[in-house]
This record gives structure tokens, C-alpha cells and sequence, in this order.
């Protein structure tokens, strides 16, 4: 057992830790992949569990990848076990079961671009204004219906019929209708169908049940309530689950990511062994004290504390930009400096609240020719080129896919215009049978035009070929003849332009995707590929190799780290962001992100925000966030942080010490006789310095002007923030900004 000497007394204690429920509470960057890839070898190795009998789960491609090769370190390569994300795991059950759910095996899966598609055809289909009922808004309440396993049925019956709910309902049941017939189901329903899976049929639930005697969930803070139900349903017959998690890392609550799962697992699963790994191995100590004299003030969490035998190392920098463009400049001058020390450039990222913030650190870093690269922007598999071809590909798969033969049906130009798309869907509709099938009917294409018949009955012969042939064929060699026999790399070729060079280059770079995974399964299949591909999570786009400063925001940073991290908007109403203030523990979930963001860094961590900033063509002056006046003053230096003077003693101190100071007397918090706006509320400080035109008010008080304090009847105190023509603009300390009748509003001066 001496591969387990390198593990501290907690993280030992866990991996020996056989029968029974084990909450494992893993702070950042405690090790905890580490522990649970050696609790599964001495499970293996010393307890003499079969590998087939662990189930171990997680939340990306990259996790899962890593966990497996530790364990193959440790054990041996060419285990039998399941060692997959959440939605790989799903979909491997529903390939052998699906049928009992009316799918085929050769179901296929839609990505969120397919999503839009789909959703999109039903908006125009049914006659709803795409504008109030955005394809983006439509699908985010289908996929949190499906992540709490509300049916379209369900949906209604809980939220009424009226005009809105009514719309969403029949959009709802329509997409559901597509994916049934086109035999595909999007991501929520990898996990949905199984859970129904599991709950409808007892001899399939108790074969996996039986299978999986070990179950371990990784990152258990992030499960919603469809991947709790189907962790639950298999452990409920052994009760050897082990989770692994941080309640102050559960940063996903808007997607569906519920803490209570990890908050109240000792509820659920009696007798539940704790174990706290508390010891950082990532982080310098001041960032961690920092860290924590943010994440402590939240209540909802499970009391620990990280700490490290590293040194403390330097303390946070905090700057004060006068605006978005000086921040920007100001983290591109840190950068180029530092870089002379020998760090590489990748050994750099920018974590950012909102993708929108990317933009003036890209030219920053642009004009003093420092290499980058974005996260999060056009993935390689959105191109419309990879698109197209993988469209080509589904359809080989499977050819009732719909969406696909949509996409590509006129790629290259066949002649097929949307007027004759839809004729062909009627027909379809009519015959009850899918596009592709319709299309093998001569009478059918033979009343195309003619411009397009014969290129139609060409494309479909090469598909069906293909489809035939697909368990006998590479995916390369069927990749190849799909490019040169559908015409579409002849098209590209003729057009003769850049952008089509460009297109052609990412093509081939596509065959050399295919090749890399042959060369891993030599068996690969033509669907096996395609789920790879479809189950791709941003983070696996992540190369640590490429040397490059990162940018990205800080939901997709989780789970990785960087010898120096640079946060920038640190300010009210950007981070924490005003939506926020609408939940009741929207500002915890705000400060675990920032906690997610500190705890990235290794050696130093840069916090910054700008006086006045541009985002979304508004240009407003800002108040520092108030995560920064969280911050223990002794860990930072740099720019003046500043407080309130009747802030509690803890965050006392004067001016310039630890880079915090009290304000002056233009700051607008250290005068006690001027009025202070609401937590929630960016500090607007006056602009122009010859006052507007004065309002007349209401309530006899005189006039009143922009800065003044008012009382309204029923909102309470305010600043006046301007005032336009006929109507005053006021900060509430109760509500918030409002906009009042200049003349009519019940408000006075004070």
C-alpha cells in the first residue's frame, strides 16, 4: 500500500474508506482527484472490487480523461470500468436500452446550435413573434423543465394557460415532437430519459443497480436535480456512494446546479462518514486568506477553511483604472512585464464576469503583440464547414434526422430553395414519413426542379451507400467519401477565395481529429465519433500546451488554475452583477464565483475595476464591488479600496494602509451627511459640473436638482440622479433606480 504515502492523514483516510456513505467536503485545490483516483485503486487493489462494479461520475470530457489515466497509473491500463462524464454514462445506458423508450439505437444528439434550429422552425411554424420569445428564452425554459423532469403536460398544469404560459407550452410539445420523430434527443434528455428509464422499468434499474455495487460523483455541488435522481436511484440498493465536492465552489445554481444536493447528502444517505480536506497545494497563503475573508461572510455553507505549508507569497494588487481601456492597458503592461521573468505567456489568465468584457483586453494585448486566446468564442465545432459536415455524417448515422438533411440539402447549391424545402415537408408530413425517405420516392424527386433532381438523387444514392456500408467502413474513409462524393470540397475549391481556403484547411484539420481518435480505438465507430464530438464541453478546448494568455470568463475557468490570475470589473452592478439582488441567494452564488476566481491562482492575483466604464454602448461611473471591501486589507496593496467611515471595525483603517482608505470627501462615503445609495446600486458620481435645469417637484418643497435627496410616499429616501424633460431619474435605497413623473410623482425635497 505504499502508493498511498503521498497522501496527507484526511486524504488516506477517505481512500480507504470502503462501504457506506462518504461526503468528501474538497476544498480548492486540496487534491481531490488525487484521493478519489487512489480510493478506487485500493478498492481494486486491496478489497478486491471488481473494476466493472465502480461507477464513477463527473461533469467534463477532460475530468474524466484525467481521473482515468491516474487510475490506469496506479492499477494498470485496459480497466473494464466506467470512468465518463454524467451525460457519456446516459447515453451508454440508452444505447442498450433506448428501444424500451421507443428510440433506436442509433438515436443521434443535438448540440445547442441544433437546439436553436429546431426551436426556431417551431417559433415560425406555430406563428409566435420571434422577438418576444426568443429561441435563447424558449429553450432555457425547456431545458430547466426537463432538468426538474417537467413534461410540456406537467408545464401546463402547474403554470396555468394563460397567453404566455399557453405559447411556451405548445413550443414546448412541438420541439418534442421534432426530436421524437427526427429519433434524437438533446443533452437535458440524455439524463432525463434515463432517470424515466430507471423509474419505468424495475429489471433494467436493478441490472445496474447490481452492476454498480461503488458509485463516486465528482463535483457533487454542481448536480441538479436529474443527475441527483440518477445517482440516488442506483445507490438506493448498496448505499456505497462517495461524493467529492466544494459548497463554496457551486457556481452553476442559474443552469440548474442545486447546493442543497451536497448541503443535505448526510440527510439523504444515513450515517454518512465527513471528510474536510482542507490542505491547498495550489495557492500562496495570502491567497487564500484572501479568499476566504470573502467566502466566510456566506452563510449557506459548510464551515472549513483551506490552508497551506507554502509561503504566504506576495500580497493581491488592486488598480484603480480611470477606464475599461486603461484596465485593459494597465493588465497587458503587468503581463509584458512579468513575462521578461521567464513565465510563458500561458501561465497568464484573464477571468472576467461577462464574454462582453473580452473585447478591450483582445486589442490591448493586440497592439503590444502579446499571443492570446479566447475561451468561450466560435468553437471549433460551431464552424459552418465542420456543421455541414458532420450534418452529412448524422445522416449516415441515422437517416430520419430532419434538421440534418435540412442543413445540407442545398450544400453545395442543388437548386433546392425554401419554397421546394417546404413542399417536400408537407409531403413528408403527409406520408408520415422523414425527408430522407421521402427522397428516395423517383416520383418524388422526379418532381423537383430540374436543376436539382439529379444532384438530389445523387446526394441521396451516396448517403444511402454509406448508411449501408457504415459498420464496415472507417470513419475516415467514410469522412473522405462524404467530402469528394457529395461535391462539397469541389464547391469550396471552385469558389477560389480565402475564406474558402480557410474553410478547406479547417476540413482537413477535421480528418486529423477523426485520425486521433482511430489511433486511440482502432474499432471506432461512425456513432461512437459523433458522441465524442457532441459531448465536448468548452473546457476540453482548453490546451495548456499552447502558449498564449487565456481569456475567459470565470464560470469557465472552473477547474483550472495559473500561476497568475488577473479579475478584472470589480465593480457593482458587473460583479456581483445587478441580477443578483432579484434571489435571495443570488449575491452567495456571486461571491462563490468570486471565490471560484481567487482560488485559480497560484503565486499572484491582480483584482482590478475602472472609475468609468463603457459596456452594451452605456458608459456610467462605477462603485467598487463590494467583494473588494470584503477583502481583508492587510493581504492587498496598491489602489485605495474605499469604505464607508461607519463600516463595522473589521474593515477599519486609514487611508493608503494595505491599499485600503477611508475616502475623501468627493468619494461620497466618507461624509456622513451624504446620502449613500443602496447596496445594490452603482456609485454614480456627478458628471458635468453646472447642474441641469431644476424640477419643480410636488409636495410644495421647491425646487429639486440632480443630487439631491428626496423622500418618495411609498419608495422612501433617494438621489436624484437626473433629470430629462418631464421625467426625474432616482435611486431608491428600498427598491432601486426608478424613472417618476417629474410633476406628478409624490416626492420632496429633504
Amino acid at each position: 500500500m505504499d502508493y498511498l504515502d503521498k497522501l496527507n492523514p484526511q486524504q488516506r483516510e477517505a481512500a480507504v474508506h470502503k462501504e457506506g456513505p462518504l461526503l468528501i467536503l474538497a476544498g480548492a485545490g486540496s487534491g481531490k482527484t488525487s484521493t478519489m483516483t487512489h480510493r478506487i485503486a485500493y478498492l481494486i487493489r486491496e478489497e478486491g472490487v471488481a473494476p466493472y462494479q465502480i461507477l464513477a461520475v463527473t461533469f467534463t470530457n477532460k475530468a474524466a480523461r484525467e481521473m482515468r489515466e491516474r487510475v490506469e497509473s496506479l492499477i494498470g491500463e485496459g480497466i473494464n470500468m466506467w470512468i465518463l462524464t454524467f451525460h457519456s454514462a446516459c447515453l451508454r445506458i440508452l444505447r442498450k436500452y433506448g428501444e424500451r423508450l421507443g428510440y433506436t439505437k442509433d438515436f443521434i444528439v443535438y448540440d445547442p446550435t441544433d437546439q436553436k434550429v429546431v426551436i426556431k422552425n417551431c417559433i415560425k411554424e406555430q406563428n409566435v413573434d420571434e422577438k418576444k420569445y426568443t429561441p435563447s428564452y424558449v429553450l432555457s425554459i425547456i431545458s430547466d423543465c426537463k432538468e426538474k423532469g417537467v413534461s410540456p403536460k406537467k408545464y401546463a398544469e402547474i403554470n396555468g394557460m394563460d397567453f404566455k404560459n399557453k405559447i411556451i407550452y405548445e413550443l414546448y410539445a412541438a420541439y418534442e415532437a421534432v426530436l421524437k420523430k427526427n429519433n434524437a434527443m438533446d443533452f437535458d434528455d440524455l439524463i432525463l430519459r434515463t432517470v424515466q428509464l430507471f423509474e419505468k422499468d424495475d429489471e433494467v434499474l436493478s441490472y445496474y443497480q447490481d452492476k454498480f455495487r461503488f458509485i463516486m460523483v465528482d463535483e457533487y455541488q454542481d448536480t441538479n436535480f436529474m443527475q441527483y435522481r440518477f445517482v440516488r436511484l442506483l445507490a438506493d440498493a448498496h448505499h456505497n456512494i462517495c461524493v467529492v465536492g466544494d459548497d463554496d465552489q457551486c457556481i452553476y445554481q442559474w443552469r440548474g446546479a442545486d447546493i442543497k444536493n451536497i448541503l443535505d447528502f448526510e440527510k439523504d444517505f444515513k450515517n454518512t462518514k465527513v471528510i474536510k480536506l482542507e490542505q491547498n497545494y495550489r495557492s500562496h497563503g495570502n491567497i487564500l486568506e484572501a479568499a476566504h475573508s470573502v467566502i466566510e461572510k456566506n452563510k449557506g455553507r459548510k464551515h472549513k477553511k483551506l490552508w497551506t505549508d507554502k509561503e504566504k507569497g506576495e500580497k493581491l494588487k488592486y488598480y484603480r483604472a480611470d477606464n475599461e481601456k486603461d484596465e485593459a492597458r494597465y493588465i497587458a503592461q503587468e503581463i509584458d512585464h512579468i513575462h521578461t521573468k521567464d513565465m510563458r505567456y500561458s501561465d497568464f489568465a484573464i477571468l472576467y464576469r461577462t464574454n462582453a468584457q473580452s473585447r478591450t483586453f483582445e486589442e490591448a494585448l493586440s497592439a503590444r503583440e502579446l499571443p492570446y486566446r479566447v475561451l468561450g468564442g466560435t468553437r471549433y465545432y460551431d464552424r459552418k464547414e465542420i456543421k455541414d459536415i458532420m450534418a452529412y455524417m448524422r445522416l449516415v448515422q441515422n437517416p430520419a434526422d430532419d434538421l440534418s438533411l435540412t442543413r445540407i440539402i442545398n450544400e453545395p447549391k442543388r437548386g433546392i430553395g425554401e419554397k421546394t424545402l417546404e413542399k417536400l415537408r408537407t409531403l413528408a408530413s403527409v406520408r408520415g414519413e422523414s425527408l430522407f425517405e421521402a427522397l428516395t420516392d423517383d416520383e418524388t424527386v422526379d418532381g423537383l426542379p430540374a436543376k436539382g433532381a439529379d444532384s438530389v438523387r445523387e446526394m441521396i444514392s451516396v448517403l444511402s451507400s454509406y448508411s449501408q456500408e457504415k459498420d464496415n467502413l472507417k470513419v475516415s474513409d467514410i469522412y473522405d467519401g462524404l467530402l469528394v462524393k457529395t461535391g462539397y470540397i469541389k464547391s469550396l475549391e471552385a469558389q477560389n477565395t480565402v475564406e474558402a481556403e480557410g474553410r478547406i484547411e479547417n476540413l482537413l484539420e477535421f480528418k486529423s481529429v477523426i485520425y486521433d481518435y482511430e489511433k486511440d480505438n482502432p474499432q471506432l465507430s461512425l456513432a461512437e465519433f459523433m458522441e465524442k464530438i457532441a459531448l465536448m464541453a468548452e473546457i476540453d478546448n482548453h490546451d495548456a500546451g499552447e502558449n498564449a494568455v487565456v481569456l475567459m470568463t470565470m464560470h469557465s475557468a472552473k477547474g483550472l488554475e495559473f500561476p497568475v490570475v488577473f479579475m478584472p470589473g470589480m465593480e457593482d452592478g458587473l460583479f456581483p452583477g445587478w441580477r443578483a439582488f432579484d434571489r435571495p441567494d443570488g449575491i452567495e452564488e456571486e461571491r462563490r464565483l468570486c471565490y471560484v476566481g481567487m482560488t485559480r491562482a497560484m503565486q499572484k492575483l491582480y483584482l482590478t475595476s475602472a472609475e468609468v466604464r463603457t459596456l452594451y454602448g452605456k458608459t456610467e461611473y462605477t462603485k467598487e464591488s463590494q467583494f473588494l471591501r470584503e477583502l481583508n486589507k492587510k493581504l492587498v496593496e496598491g489602489d485605495g479600496i474605499y469604505e464607508k467611515k461607519s463600516a463595522p471595525s473589521d474593515y477599519s483603517g486609514s487611508g493608503g494602509n494595505g491599499g485600503w482608505s477611508q475616502g475623501g470627501g468627493n468619494d461620497g462615503y466618507s461624509n456622513t451627511n451624504i446620502f449613500r445609495p443602496f447596496e445594490q446600486l452603482k456609485y454614480i458620481k456627478q458628471a458635468q459640473t453646472t447642474p441641469p435645469p431644476a424640477s419643480k417637484g410636488s409636495g410644495g418643497a421647491g425646487a429639486i436638482a440632480q443630487g439631491d435627496k428626496v423622500s418618495h410616499n411609498k419608495f422612501g429616501e433617494g438621489l436624484v440622479l437626473s433629470i430629462e424633460g418631464s421625467t426625474i431619474t432616482v435611486a431608491f435605497d428600498s427598491v432601486g433606480v426608478k424613472k417618476l413623473a417629474r410633476d406628478l410623482a409624490p416626492i420632496k425635497k429633504i
